[in-house]
């Protein structure tokens, strides 16, 4: 029967050329994700769960959490608004300029991050532009938390614009035209027919965007002067302890890290899934009849 025929999916590979591939991809996973992912968690508990604990309750430590946290906390909200603005533009809107605002919005994946920090201290450290201006009026950006949240929102804000623009720009601009025409402003087409439709592809990006801000190393290491206690964020604590030959401590933090991570992998599973499920619904759901006038 038409209804019960299902496809095939071939392919012209011979059987043993999909095993050698798929033994390659699980090597190499087991080899370069699994293996290390064990081995922080085996060093991170070799002395026990009570060392273990105390690792994480160490003053430093939970400074460096917290700013983390923080430091993620108000990264992620300013580059969703900077990243909906951005894909709003670019793939709604023609203009003078789009290339080069796109050029724009990549820029932080072109340069090293270390190179981002400088950028900063180089603007707003003692000896920079603004650093004579800021020191007068007792503003402190570089070796402080606004230096690594400022370098946090540089490194991570492309993540959430390069989720939605390719998704926005496949959507076209009917439904929203279709909108406007029927009388609703711009603000009722974005909150009702636009984020609907981006919905999935923001909560992808926002994922990613919090993963990167809390990992982030590069720039952060230099503008936060390393200032125990104050200015390290996680990746600096754990750098910080390893150097001191505190491994188990440090490995405690990186495990910390990398529990933050699974728990950010699970999310963005749960929410593939989620997605799956209602497209998949919306598929098999049978046709609207038109109502009679």
């Amino acid at each position: 029967m038409a209804g019960l025929s299902t496809k095939r999916i071939t392919t012209t590979e011979a059987p043993w050329v999909r095993r050698t591939l798929v033994g390659a991809a699980l090597v190499f996973v087991l080899l370069f994700l699994v293996l290390p992912l064990a081995a922080v968690f085996t060093e991170a508990l070799r002395k026990g769960l009570g060392a273990y604990l105390e690792a994480l309750k160490e003053p430093d430590a939970w400074a460096a959490i917290r700013l983390t946290l923080l430091t993620a906390a108000v990264a992620v909200p300013l580059n969703l608004v900077f990243g909906v603005a951005a894909a709003w533009c670019i793939a709604k809107y023609e203009f003078r300029g789009k290339a080069f605002l796109t050029t724009l919005v990549d820029l932080p994946f072109s340069v090293s991050p270390v190179v981002s920090g400088l950028i900063y201290v180089l603007v707003f450290g003692a000896q920079g532009w603004l650093g004579p201006w800021l020191a007068a009026h007792d503003v402190k950006i570089i070796f402080a938390v606004p230096g690594i949240v400022l370098a946090t929102v540089f490194v991570t804000f492309p993540f959430i614009a390069r989720e939605l623009i390719p998704l926005m720009q496949a959507q076209g601009n009917d439904e929203e035209q279709a909108a406007i025409v029927l009388g609703a402003n711009g603000w009722q087409t974005f909150w009702h027919v636009t984020l609907p439709n981006i919905k999935w592809g923001l909560v992808y990006g926002v994922i990613l965007c919090n993963a990167r801000a809390m990992g982030e190393f590069g720039a952060v290491s230099v503008v936060s002067g390393h200032i125990r206690g104050q200015t390290n964020t996680m990746p600096l604590h754990v750098e910080i302890l390893y150097n001191e030959y505190q491994s188990v401590a440090a490995f405690s933090v990186a495990s910390l890290l990398a529990l933050l991570a699974l728990v950010t992998l699970a999310i963005k599973s749960l929410a593939e899934w989620q997605h799956e499920r209602q497209m998949a619904a919306a598929a098999d759901a049978p046709p609207e009849r038109p109502v009679a006038v």
